[in-house]
């Protein structure tokens, strides 16, 4: 699954991780990318969503009927 986020194109970000000794290595940070069916122009399609565009409810999520019950 990519680390990207189909809503607000979150994606990877790099920095360092800095030890007690002050010793720098490179590292990545992924977003949280769930994969969910939303519905996209009146059609339900699967896309990539970073947590935080879920909560904010920045996408319509859908639920189907079997699940819901």
């Amino acid at each position: 699954m990519s680390a990207y986020c189909e809503i607000c194109h979150k994606g990877k970000m790099s920095g360092m991780n800095v030890s007690h000794s002050h010793l720098k290595t490179k590292r990545k940070w992924k977003p949280n990318i769930q994969r969910v069916r939303a519905i996209i122009d009146g059609e339900v399609k699967r896309i990539n969503v970073c947590t935080r565009c879920l909560r904010s409810e920045k996408v319509q999520r859908s639920i189907s009927l079997s699940t819901a019950e």
